[in-house]
């Protein structure tokens, strides 16, 4: 968590399958349809290096975007469980620019592992 410069919090990551992760997508955000990941920050005063929140993931997506990119199902989680810890750390995907540098901040926390 050093490249992250996280210095303590809690989350939690919580795996349903399609149907839920639709729900709370339609409860919370007025989307109706079932997505990879949602990310709820939990904290309540924001402090530097502090995250509290909970990531939901749909399995059941991990498992179909998995055979369609030709990748494992555990690649496929760990990038949901990143991409979900960007989103707390306040990096956005919903401009071009945004997404160019979650991408690259995913790649090179992805990285780490190999």
């Amino acid at each position: 968590m050093k490249r992250l410069k996280l210095v303590g919090g809690h989350l939690s990551f919580v795996f349903v399958d399609d149907r839920k992760i639709r729900t709370v997508n339609r409860r919370y955000l007025k989307h109706d349809y079932a997505t990879d990941v949602l990310t709820f920050d939990l904290c309540t005063k924001k402090k530097r290096g502090v995250v509290e929140g909970e990531i939901v993931i749909s399995a059941q997506m991990a498992q179909r975007n998995a055979a369609e990119y030709g990748v494992s199902v555990k690649s496929e989680v760990l990038l949901y469980m990143v991409h979900g810890v960007l989103h707390l750390l306040g990096y956005d995907d919903h401009s071009p620019s945004g997404i160019k540098k979650m991408r690259a901040k995913e790649k090179q926390l992805l990285s780490l592992g190999n």
